[in-house]
């Protein structure tokens, strides 16, 4: 029997020969590689605050632990959780939500894998702006959706507009999916805009998916939520997360708020996949979004300073520019100028020659949709800020 043969013997899905290996891949092992190798690394990789998360919410998780709460829950999380999420989103961002609109989920991202599951067929078209967070044109994929890539302007900051997406519309658009603030570029969509775009949405009958997960990351300004808008709250399903906000990446505690029929569609899906998010971490999330709120202004202070730092850094490297993130904690600069000089294929050459010469973590651009930039996250110390400085002036300068 041939090699080829016993392969063949077990086919894998059509789905999911539509989700592609990642182009950053290659960059993210051999990064894996020298740290277990011990070199010192700067990295600027991470997509996640650097920060502990706050003690009152870990003494939560232990209490809960300690009082045996760590059995099966109601699959969409326990009522005063959701009782929970609805009240801080009332209070933090003006919505009016009831716990029946709400579903606690394994994380933002399971929240809106689930979302787009049950709301996009085969051959929808999702309109998806650039750009884009990684995962969203996977899971359209994966479902069988089309993504239809609405380009934004970097002068502008990235910041999307309803001239873009009337533009970019297209027959069987059924969903939109807005990121603001924004990962990778930190554009942040003023409430004026957001409320064109929703009337924009739901004149034509679609829906609109709105990733909040860095709502409470915004440099100037209030955090702001779509859900607000209460005459397009029918057309819109708000995606949220406390891994940003309360330094939780590991916990895996998001949720959705949406009309009812939609959080139902998703809380039988969820009830046949992962059923209920951890027990005692929703424990957790209910003293995170009904106790001190303190930690998350000053990790918003700390963040302005770090970003303040790196942006003023990155333009004084030579062929680089940097639009200003008016929110979230990365900075999207545009390498395009240097890589020419440099003889770099793209952005993924650039990280591989960041990573190896200067041993910085970047993430190529080419894993969000464009290819002249590449991604730096500030979170991370103000040492390690201006020890990368350091290192790629030393790179850029000898271009």
């Amino acid at each position: 029997m041939t090699r080829n043969t016993r392969i063949n013997l077990f086919p894998l899905a059509e789905r999911a020969e539509r989700i592609s290996l990642s182009p950053t891949l290659a960059v993210v092992q051999e990064a894996e590689r020298l740290r277990a190798e011990g070199v010192d690394l700067v990295d600027f990789g991470p997509g996640e605050p650097d920060f502990p998360t706050p003690d009152n919410i870990k003494q939560a998780a232990m209490r809960a632990i300690a009082e045996d709460f760590t059995k099966y829950t109601p699959a969409g999380g326990i009522r005063e959780l959701r009782e929970a999420i609805c009240e801080w989103h009332a209070a933090q961002l003006g919505t009016h939500y009831e716990p029946k609109e709400t579903i606690a989920s394994v994380g933002g991202k399971h929240a809106i894998f689930n979302a787009i599951s049950v709301l996009v067929n085969p051959g929808d078209v999702v309109l998806l702006p650039v750009p884009y967070w990684v995962s969203f044109p996977e899971i359209v994929n994966y479902v069988g959706g089309r993504c239809v890539f609405v380009p934004t302007e970097e002068a502008a900051g990235f910041r999307l507009t309803a001239a873009q997406l009337q533009r970019a519309w297209v027959e069987g658009t059924k969903l939109v999916i807005v990121n603001s603030p924004n990962n990778p570029s930190g554009a942040v969509i003023a409430p004026e805009e957001f409320g064109r775009i929703l009337n924009l949405v739901s004149g034509r009958g679609a829906l609109l998916l709105s990733d909040e997960c860095y709502s409470h990351f915004v440099y100037d300004g209030r955090p702001f939520s779509a859900g607000s808008l209460l005459e397009a709250k029918p057309h819109v399903i708000i995606v949220g997360s406390l891994s940003k906000t309360y330094s939780m990446t590991g916990w895996r505690l998001g949720y959705a708020l949406a009309p009812e029929p939609i959080i139902q569609a998703m809380l039988r899906l969820q009830s046949h996949s992962t059923s209920n998010p951890t027990s005692f971490v929703q424990k957790a999330a209910i003293q995170a979004l009904r106790g001190p709120q303190e930690s998350v202004g000053v990790m918003l202070a700390e963040y302005a300073r770090r970003r303040d730092r790196i942006i003023a850094g990155l333009n004084k490297l030579p062929h680089v520019t940097c639009a200003q993130p008016a929110g979230a904690f990365y900075a999207y600069p545009n390498v395009s100028e240097f890589m020419r000089r440099a003889g770099l294929a793209d952005t993924v050459a650039l990280a591989r020659k960041l990573l190896n010469e200067a041993r910085v973590v970047v993430v190529p651009g080419q894993a969000f949709g464009t290819s002249e930039h590449i991604r730096i996250s500030y979170a991370t110390s103000m040492a390690q800020i201006e020890e990368g400085l350091r290192r790629l002036e030393k790179l850029f300068q000898a271009v």
